[in-house]
């Protein structure tokens, strides 16, 4: 009886046919295309969340994810991380399940209040704030210092490290950096809010938390769930290249993140926390 080969992993970039029209000209050839996959994150046999994310560093997203939206608050209270076993075959390399240790445990009815409100609109305005704040988040190093030709070098550090990017041009990327402009971590993903997660879960799982000696440098906007994830990281200062949400600023105003925008060249904007960058 013949076996049948196991479903290869979902992939990060994938090949199709296409046809460019250029000022009349038509040529065919093979273009590169970001993946985007499904990922289910189960805590135990607890279905939690989907999302549509580029496959790569799962195990990463999935712990990030849990971190982020409060859902855990230590490494410690992770048994294990792997893709789950006994998953159908067109779910292969689509599934994260996550074991917490003996005594760690979700507070179901507020978790499904949580998601709910994440599959609307991604924020519920007042409460979601309100929600940062009742969970015991510290405000940010107040001490860190960063000298402003140090953050106008991360776009292009950031940029230069996107290998996926390079060849597709289609998705988000997430930088972690430190005081003197080093990329220290970087992480791509079609959801700006998942490239977040995934540097965040790398540092959790590597027992790096709290980020409060580091820049976190997003590609896009800085919406308020980007903010956010960095606050409950620790993060003291977050840049984007495009401009941020009103939300978001009133969070990093609130509670003391430095919020930068508009970083390109030689020019940034300041939203929150312009003492970081000796520019007040």
């Amino acid at each position: 009886m013949a076996v049948k080969p196991p479903m290869p992993r979902p992939r990060s970039i994938d090949l199709t046919l296409v046809h460019e029209w250029q000022d009349g000209q038509v040529r065919r050839f093979q273009d590169y295309l970001v993946g985007e996959e499904p990922l289910e994150i189960r805590v135990g046999k607890l279905p939690l969340s989907v999302t549509m994310r580029t496959p790569g560093n799962d195990l990463e997203l999935a712990a990030g994810f849990l971190f982020t939206e409060g859902l855990i608050r230590r490494r410690e209270e992770i048994a294990s991380v792997d893709y789950a076993e006994g998953a159908k075959e067109t779910e292969r390399g689509n599934v994260v399940q996550i074991e917490l240790r003996g005594g760690a445990s979700l507070d179901l009815e507020r978790t499904q209040r949580n998601f709910f409100a994440g599959s609307s609109c991604g924020i519920c305005g007042k409460a979601s704030i309100d929600s940062v704040r009742v969970r015991g988040i510290e405000p940010p190093n107040p001490h860190l210092r960063l000298d402003p030709e140090a953050l106008c070098r991360l776009p292009e550090r950031l940029r230069e490290a996107q290998a996926i990017f390079g060849r597709t041009g289609g998705l988000h990327a997430a930088g972690l950096f430190d005081t003197r402009g080093e990329l220290v971590a970087q992480r791509e993903d079609v959801g700006r809010h998942n490239a977040v997660d995934k540097i965040v879960g790398w540092a959790l799982l590597e027992g790096r938390l709290p980020l409060s000696e580091y820049v976190l440098m997003v590609s896009g906007r800085g919406g308020f769930e980007i903010v956010q994830k960095a606050i409950v990281a620790g993060v003291p200062v977050v840049a984007s290249v495009s401009a941020p949400s009103s939300l978001a600023v009133r969070l990093a105003r609130e509670l003391g993140l430095t919020l930068v925008g508009f970083l390109r060249g030689k020019r940034f904007v300041v939203y929150s926390g312009e003492g970081r960058l000796n520019v007040s």
